[in-house]
């Protein structure tokens, strides 16, 4: 999943017409310290319905992991992947797995959750009229190729690698050997459906209905979600609250704004221009943790002059003409860390972060940007211009950086141009229907904590995410090689291989390592965000 936060003005006033109760408090109950105070967080609304295998953004994303439990579940604190509805995911040689849920897992309407309600789901995710964005993650399993061709229609309508045993037991079978296969069942994409999904889709989609913590109570496109305690939740993790309102805002200062007026419990991106004033404005209140989060420019390879050989000099010196120190040192007050790879340090050095690997062409120098530049035939068109959605994630100040500093190393005061778009939902229908041109920001937050996540779904042929289109058949074979390798030490520097593919070819160019930051009222306690960056909104408590 990828993208970004909030979006812009939409004072208090503007909030109250929106929302009923908006102003005035952080949310829409009292609190007391009882477990039902309900916790208001600043939100933005998501690109598609609330499908879990449609669902590829940070937002939607949110309230996924409020709605839904799957297999497996990633630790808030250190990203292990844990058993959640699995009792257990046994192999014996790394391609078939035999997977057995926990009995009593029901979901919030009370339907059991069962093997069954896995496979279908994993069938309906798969399945090529379904349309949905995250069918890849399933192409591993045996028969994806016959409900999700490349080409032409399907020739079946269900994965021959899925077989359901009993009630509580499903087996898997994989078209090759995949030995983290099980940690990849943290992702939303996995999570089980009931039978009303499928009965009637338009009144699931208007109020999903899922096995987690929390029910969705109310939505109103536009303005707010409400989601509130599943009593019935048997799951470990209970909601220590009554609820959270999801706020939307379509500027993340005006939510900066509301939480310090008290408007508001929860903001989740504190804006850029906030960020100098942000501890002393809220203490111990402010959020600056490390997140598997990296920000990148992006290329339109559909785009012939943007792809042809030699460019590749282009995007190199353009990386170089970047200040990363300056950029992220001015703007980001250390949110942010210059980066050298394209994963994120969270991996740690065993799970495939690699400082330095992007080399020279990741170090800020002007005169050899300049000369890269030239020598591979100048910026298509004379321009680049940088697109990035204007609603979230304070992109506006660090695009503008950028191009100051490439049209400061090349010596021209056009070189780069800022191209704003207004919402978040706008700039991704762009990007993913391959409707940019010039560069963009792509900003990526890990599905689950693997450098396989960091690389595969972005840069290997026709994978969903790779917007720009990029393809190249070393860095397909190495990812296949990759994901074959049983040995995990041995897997990690095959994919590392496979980004120096990226780091020759400058596919995108990394830009910095993001933290999360978000601050609190003093209404809310617990408040903490996982290494995705996301609150860990069941753990909040309201006083």
């Amino acid at each position: 999943m990828r993208g970004a936060t909030h979006a812009k003005w939409a004072a208090c006033a503007v909030t109250v017409a929106l929302v009923a109760t908006a102003c005035g408090g952080g949310g829409d109950s009292g609190g007391g310290g009882d477990g039902s105070g309900i916790v208001g967080s600043s939100w933005g609304d998501p690109q598609n319905p609330l499908e879990p295998a449609n669902t590829n953004e940070v937002q939607g994303g949110k309230v996924l992991d409020m709605l839904f439990r799957g297999l497996m579940r990633y630790d808030p604190k250190t990203g292990e992947a844990k058993n959640m509805v699995a009792e257990k995911i046994d192999t014996k040689d790394s391609q078939n797995f035999t997977v057995k849920i926990k009995k009593g897992w029901k979901f919030s309407n009370g339907e059991a959750v069962t093997a069954k309600s896995f496979v279908d789901a994993w069938n309906y995710g798969a399945h090529l009229k379904n349309n949905q964005k995250n069918a890849y993650f399933f192409g591993y399993i045996e028969g994806y190729e016959d409900v999700h061709p490349e080409k032409g229609d399907a020739k079946a309508d269900t994965l021959s690698g899925l077989k359901v045993v009993d009630d509580t037991t499903f087996t898997v079978k994989l078209t090759q050997k995949f030995s983290t296969w099980p940690k990849t069942l943290g992702y939303p994409a996995f999570a089980p459906l009931p039978k009303a999904f499928y009965a009637d889709h338009d009144a699931w989609l208007a109020k999903p209905v899922g096995n987690g913590p929390y029910t969705v109570d109310s939505y109103a496109k536009g303005s707010k979600m409400s989601l509130r305690k599943w009593e019935g939740y048997k799951g470990p993790d209970k909601a220590r609250n009554g609820g959270v309102d999801l706020k939307v805002y379509t500027d993340n200062n005006t939510a900066y704004t509301d939480l310090m007026a008290g408007n508001l419990d929860l903001v989740d991106d504190v804006p850029a221009s906030q960020l100098k004033n942000a501890k002393s404005d809220l203490g111990d209140r402010y959020i600056n943790t490390p997140a598997g989060i990296i920000q990148t420019l992006a290329f339109p390879f559909y785009d012939s002059k943007w792809s042809k050989p030699g460019m590749e000099k282009v995007r190199q010196g353009l990386s170089m003409a970047i200040n990363r120190d300056q950029i992220t040192e001015t703007i980001f007050q250390q949110t942010r860390t210059p980066a050298t790879d394209w994963t994120s340090p969270v991996l740690g050095k065993d799970g495939g972060y690699k400082a330095g690997l992007c080399g020279d062409a990741c170090k800020y120098d002007a005169a050899k940007a300049k000369k890269l530049v030239e020598d591979g035939g100048g910026i298509p068109g004379g321009t680049l211009k940088i697109t990035y959605n204007a609603d979230t994630g304070s992109h506006k100040e660090w695009v503008d950086a950028v191009c100051n500093s490439i049209n400061n190393s090349l010596g021209q005061d056009k070189a780069c141009v800022a191209n704003p778009v207004g919402t978040f939902a706008d700039f991704r229908s762009q990007a993913s229907q391959q409707k940019l041109d010039g560069a963009w920001r792509a900003g990526w937050q890990m599905d689950y904590p693997l450098i396989q996540n960091f690389l595969q779904p972005l840069y290997y042929t026709d994978a969903p995410s790779n917007d720009g289109k990029w393809s190249d058949k070393k860095f397909d074979d190495l990812v296949d090689k990759a994901n074959a390798e049983t040995d995990t030490a041995k897997a990690v520097s095959t994919f590392q291989d496979a980004e120096k593919v990226l780091a020759e070819q400058m596919a995108v160019i990394p830009l910095w390592y993001q933290n999360g930051s978000a601050g609190y009222s003093d209404r809310v306690s617990d408040v903490a965000l996982n290494q995705f960056s996301v609150p860990v909104y069941n753990e909040i408590k309201v006083s």
